[in-house]
């Protein structure tokens, strides 16, 4: 739905006009999932102990703009909800059903559902982050720390903010994060791996990003040195063309030499 709506009918596209699309950063599923929390709460029961627990947590979702930010509470709050109202759904659904869709969350849970989801959510952030307006990149994190195929992931350890989420939600710049053993933190391992934009013409233009660094090797500075620009959607030149090399080449070689 993401896709379809900022792509369709478009002809206009320069370089940097799609790049900036490729992150937005509007998450449709969350426009489609709010409207039915804020709906459920407006309608519950002035004695609900829900109604106050969750003032606070409701009104912020109710004035957000659906997109992602790493500054963002918000995006914190509605992906750790949207995560426990998925939860409580699947468990509700046929072994053999498929992973239920946001379309599916919004239509088949009932409002007391979607009220205990917010506080879950809101919960776990204040148990594992200590308050429920905890910044999405204080969560969402990249960390590569060693050449290990299968990583282990450390919340001591240095790692980097990821302001984009799962494409679940609908981020088209889609990173796969969770949480890992020993971890409160998410950490991605998939998602969008190789961002490319290429230009056609008399000569070929493209600009690229890789998630973490070309070297496998953790003594290279380039083992890690793409992984700032992969986080900020900020795509590297890539070099076709001799011209295009100098002042860029650190080392030269000749097969066989």
């Amino acid at each position: 739905m993401h896709a379809l709506k900022i792509l369709e009918g478009r002809r206009d596209f320069s370089p940097d006009g799609l790049i900036n699309t490729a992150f937005d950063t509007y998450l449709p599923a969350f426009a489609r999932l709010i409207p039915t929390l804020t709906s459920a709460w407006d309608a519950a029961a002035a004695g609900d102990p829900l109604k106050a627990k969750l003032a606070g947590p409701v009104e912020l979702l109710r004035h957000w703009d659906n997109r992602w930010a790493a500054n963002s509470a918000a995006t914190s709050l509605a992906v750790f909800w949207g995560e426990a109202l998925r939860t409580a759904m699947a468990r509700a659904k046929p072994a053999d059903d498929v992973e239920p869709s946001y379309e599916y969350l919004a239509i088949h849970t009932t409002p007391a559902q979607k009220l205990k989801a917010l506080e879950t959510a809101a919960d776990r952030l204040t148990t594992d982050f200590g308050g429920w307006k905890t910044s999405w990149g204080e969560i969402n994190r990249f960390q590569r720390l060693n050449d290990d195929i299968v990583q282990t992931f450390h919340d001591d350890q240095p790692s980097i903010p990821v302001p984009f989420t799962s494409a679940e939600w609908g981020s088209l710049a889609a990173y796969g994060a969770r949480r890992y053993p020993g971890t409160k933190r998410y950490y991605g391992t998939s998602g969008n791996s190789f961002v490319a934009v290429v230009e056609f013409g008399e000569q070929v233009r493209a600009w690229a990003v890789t998630a973490g660094g070309e070297s496998g090797d953790p003594a290279s500075r380039h083992f890690n040195d793409e992984a700032e620009r992969y986080g900020g959607g900020n795509l590297r030149e890539v070099y076709f063309y001799p011209d295009q090399l100098a002042g860029h080449i650190e080392r030269t070689y000749r097969p066989g030499e």
